[in-house]
């Protein structure tokens, strides 16, 4: 029997699991504190220029796992009705490197109480299966060697309406179902994946803030994932939190305001599924800088 270096052959079972199921959309722990990740509506919603960086490193000790990175910016215009954003990311699962780029439009209406927004993004993934760096021992011609490698364009759109205390949003960052290079005519594609996300901020006293979050995560031929959130702010500058991802983690979550503009967070998972005794948890880090505006009307901290 051919032999294939173990931590690889779990990676390319991860991929066509992956690619059989339709999660493949990274997922945050810090979605709440990374909105244009999952949603191009988001955009503007800071009102200044906002610079976000994370880094996931998912199932840690496991070869293979899941490694995604994303960095965004995003600001209003002069007239406060259209902003512009870019979105950048990079995921790797194993042999296979994906990394994306959407520019993004929105249009801001100013409400009684809040804003809406309606997003546009438009944009591609780089996607490589870097299968040659699998180690088979033995020539195997039912096992394809070749590397594959191909750009998918697509776009996005959503809504996103906020208040200083609340805001919901609707998204489908993907709407074309692009085939994989390499597996044209099979299930091997990218899914539509709908994100519908909310949240509140309730005052416990003059220095707590409870803020509860919820995200739902619904594509093609995958359960419904439900993200359940709540987070306490101290004084406005520390935030303490815990997730529960239905199917997979319940997470901790620490975020400081370190200056009005300058935010550092961090967000551990305790994995619940049976990959629990192979992994030590998964680290997620986030880098948030808002350029803030000499605006009295403008908020600082943001909670959303």
């Amino acid at each position: 029997m051919k032999q294939i270096r173990p931590g690889l052959l779990v990676a390319v079972l991860l991929l066509l699991s992956l690619a059989s199921f339709a999660q493949q959309q990274a997922m945050y722990t810090q979605y709440m504190f990374n909105g244009l990740a999952i949603n191009p509506a988001y955009a503007g919603s800071q009102e200044s220029l906002t610079l976000t960086a994370l880094g996931r490193e998912q199932w840690a000790g496991f070869e293979g796992a899941p490694s995604s990175q994303t960095f965004s910016a995003h600001a209003p215009l002069r007239n406060r009705k259209i902003a512009v954003g870019l979105l950048l990311t990079h995921d790797e699962i194993g042999i296979t490197n994906q990394y994306g780029a959407y520019a993004i439009y929105a249009y801001r209406i100013q409400m009684a109480k809040g804003t809406l927004s309606a997003g546009l993004q438009a944009g591609f993934n780089n996607y490589r299966a870097a299968f040659s760096q699998v180690n088979v021992r033995q020539n195997d011609g039912s096992f394809a060697a070749d590397d594959l490698q191909g750009f998918l364009p697509n776009f996005g759109t959503g809504l996103y309406y906020s208040t200083q205390r609340f805001y919901v949003g609707f998204s489908l960052p993907q709407l074309l179902t692009n085939p994989y290079p390499g597996f044209d005519g099979s299930r091997a594609q990218q899914y539509r994946h709908w994100f519908l996300s909310s949240g509140y901020v309730i005052d416990l006293n003059t220095d707590l803030k409870l803020k509860p979050n919820v995200l739902v995560k619904a594509v093609e031929g995958a359960p419904i994932e439900l993200d359940l959130n709540a987070n306490l702010l101290i004084r406005e500058l520390i935030w303490l939190g815990v997730s529960y991802r239905s199917f997979d983690a319940i997470s901790g979550l620490f975020e400081l305001q370190v200056t009005p503009g300058f935010r550092i967070g961090y967000a551990y998972d305790y994995t619940l599924t049976d990959l629990q005794q192979f992994n030590t948890g998964s680290h997620e880090l986030l880098l948030n800088y808002r350029f803030l505006r000499k605006d009295k009307k403008m908020l600082t901290p943001r909670y959303f």
